[in-house]
């Protein structure tokens, strides 16, 4: 039923965008390029996201990678300060590894020619992160101008993270979104926000250009003392935080002159986007009306 809900066709998906359009930019580029305008009219730059994942046949992974390679070719026309991020589930790793690889790969060559030539590899639910990781890792032996998102709260990221430093690749992140098992994911707040300190001040000092990821006015205060005590300069790494959340926020930061990239989802797959990241944890459902309501 859900499934059915969310489907672009669906009458709840045609008759409901309103409920959406605080965190998602639009359902076309155009609509996503003019609200990478305006962010970067605010001194922040951006990365745009094409909705959708779980794609299970070729045709459609394959109009996705098209996607995203116009994406590329809007973004360098309209010269806006952005970069792009891609779900692997999106462009076929549930079809076939091989064939995600050839299509990030197109991705990647076609982001080099731009001014921002970075692409972010997303991370998706714990089945998937070690496929996920595995076809960043082969991508990056090839390209360099590919990153990845690692989420603070599953138990195994602090050797991920280790390992992403000894690359020297770029990581974004983040505390985690999905609903994970206690044996895979810490659930309590306080021992995420302690391992997300710890794991910020080793992409920090060690690391390379991090993004970090947070919304939490708690974590955004450890992470300013860090950067004081051990004389991190603000261009050696960015914050970032979703599209329609905190904004206020999120130009206090550019104020205070620290780099800010906001996350910019678009297309017609809003309702699955709205669904799996804020309705189907209670924490997220939560922050979303605290984000609508308050600043």
């Amino acid at each position: 039923m859900i499934e059915r809900i969310v489907s672009p066709s669906s009458p709840f998906q045609k008759r409901f965008f309103f409920i959406a359009r605080r965190f998602v930019a639009g359902e076309t580029i155009d609509a996503a390029i003019a609200a990478v305008r305006r962010l970067n009219d605010e001194g922040m730059t951006a990365s745009l996201d094409f909705l959708g994942e779980d794609v299970l046949d070729r045709e459609t992974a394959v109009k996705t990678t098209q996607t995203y390679v116009a994406m590329l070719d809007a973004i360098g026309a309209a010269r806006i300060r952005s970069n792009v991020s891609v779900k692997l589930t999106a462009i076929g790793v549930l079809i076939d590894a091989d064939f995600a690889l050839d299509n990030l790969v197109r991705i990647l060559d076609r982001a080099s020619a731009n001014d921002d030539p970075f692409v972010r590899i997303d991370m998706e639910g714990s089945a998937l992160t070690e496929r996920t990781i595995a076809l960043f890792e082969r991508a990056f032996a090839q390209r360099k101008n590919v990153g990845i998102v690692l989420q603070a709260y599953l138990r195994r990221t602090p050797g991920d993270v280790e390992r992403a430093i000894e690359l020297g690749a770029r990581v974004r992140l983040c505390k985690g979104a999905y609903k994970e098992s206690p044996e895979i994911a810490y659930a309590s707040m306080d021992v995420i926000r302690s391992q997300y300190a710890r794991l910020a001040e080793a992409l920090l000092v060690r690391g390379h250009y991090p993004g970090i990821a947070t919304h939490d006015r708690r974590l955004i205060a450890t992470v300013k003392e860090i950067v004081r005590r051990d004389a991190v300069a603000n261009d050696r790494f960015e914050f970032q935080m979703l599209y329609g959340c905190r904004p206020q926020l999120q130009r206090r930061l550019v104020a205070e002159g620290y780099r800010m990239r906001v996350y910019v989802p678009f297309g017609t797959h809003w309702a699955g986007y709205f669904y799996r990241r804020v309705a189907e944890r209670r924490e997220n459902a939560l922050f979303a009306l605290s984000s609508i309501f308050g600043r």
